[in-house]
């Protein structure tokens, strides 16, 4: 296989974009005289981030800029899998964001699936939470790219590796 050309199908983000996004949001609600007084947290951790603020219009205002500041970063909404919004202790409420990251293992047995049936000259190979496509020609890799960025997937896909 090694004159194959080959390509990665990930679902990954850039971690210093999402800081810095984090980091425009904090300034932006310090800076809002909606937000003067009022309890806000956000804190971020390697999987998810956890919303802490007064009110539940609170909490959908913040939704807005993180959205908003991570667009601006050239982040996916697709990572963000925003939890309910829940009730905390002293009149507060709290809201569990997810981070996507990783094509989990259905995902990738579809995608795969699709791969092989739709494109019969390259190869895909499950790896962890990413997909390697092999074949012959880079053409044939430029198809297999074009079609998985047409499907309507939970996930953002990246490709990585073209070689």
């Amino acid at each position: 296989m090694a004159s194959d050309s080959s390509f990665d199908v990930v679902s990954d983000f850039d971690d210093q974009e999402m800081r810095n996004a984090l980091d425009q949001v904090r300034r932006e609600v310090q800076q809002r005289y909606d937000f003067k007084g009022v309890t806000y947290e956000l804190t971020p951790s390697k999987t998810e981030l956890v919303l802490l603020t007064d009110d539940e219009f609170r909490a959908k205002a913040v939704r807005e800029l993180i959205e908003s500041k991570a667009v601006k970063r050239g982040l996916s909404l697709k990572i963000f899998d925003w939890g309910k919004i829940e009730p905390a202790g002293g009149n507060k409420v709290r809201q569990h964001i997810t981070l996507r990251r990783g094509l989990d293992e259905d995902l990738a047995r579809k995608l795969s699936k699709l791969i092989r049936e739709e494109f019969p000259k390259s190869k895909p190979q499950i790896q962890g939470d990413a997909i390697r496509v092999f074949g012959k020609s880079r053409d044939d890799l430029q198809r297999v790219i074009t079609r998985l960025k047409e499907l309507d997937e939970p996930v953002a896909l990246q490709f990585t590796n073209y070689r």
